[in-house]
C-alpha cells in the first residue's frame, strides 16, 4: 500500500463524495485520474483490504430493527455456518472471538418479526441455534483508521 491508496482509503472511509462521478473528485484530491483511483479501489477491493464499500443508515430511525447475534459454531462447521449467515442481505457484518459462543454478528430487518424469521431460518439450516441478542439502548461508536499519517 503507496501513499496514493492511504490518502485514498482516509477519504473513502466516511467521507465518500456525494456526486456523480466521486472517484474523479477523490482523484482530483490526491493527484490522481478517476481510473487511477477506481483501479487502486478494485485491487484493495479484490486483495481484501477494503472488506466492504457501501452506506451506513440508522436502521431504528428508518423504522427497522437491529440484533446483535451470536452462535457457538464447531471449528469444523464455521465456514458452512458463514456462508449461510453471509446469504442474507439484513446482515451488516460478523466476526470470530476467542469464547464459546465464536461467532457473532449483526443483523438488521423490517421488524423484530423478520429477525426471529431470519434467525430460524440460520438454524434450520444449519442445525446450530443463533442468540439474539436486541439492543436496549443504542451506542454508536464512529472509528476512522487513518492511513496517511
Amino acid at each position: 500500500m503507496d501513499n496514493y491508496d492511504k490518502q485514498i482509503l482516509d477519504i473513502i472511509q466516511s467521507h465518500f463524495p456525494l456526486a456523480s462521478r466521486p472517484y474523479a473528485e477523490v482523484g482530483e484530491r490526491v493527484g490522481l485520474t478517476e481510473a487511477e483511483v477506481l483501479d487502486r479501489v478494485r485491487a484493495m477491493k479484490a486483495s481484501g483490504l477494503i472488506r466492504r464499500m457501501g452506506a451506513n443508515f440508522n436502521s431504528n430511525t428508518l423504522g427497522w430493527q437491529s440484533t446483535l447475534c451470536a452462535a457457538s459454531v464447531p471449528e469444523d462447521r464455521l465456514d458452512a455456518f458463514v456462508a449461510e449467515v453471509n446469504r442474507h442481505d439484513g446482515v451488516t457484518h460478523n466476526y470470530l472471538r476467542e469464547n464459546d459462543f465464536n461467532v457473532w454478528f449483526a443483523l438488521i430487518a423490517p421488524d423484530m418479526d423478520a429477525v426471529e424469521e431470519i434467525l430460524a431460518s440460520i438454524t434450520e439450516a444449519t442445525g446450530i441455534k443463533v442468540l439474539n441478542l436486541p439492543a436496549y439502548k443504542l451506542f454508536k461508536i464512529k472509528v476512522d483508521f487513518k492511513m496517511d499519517k
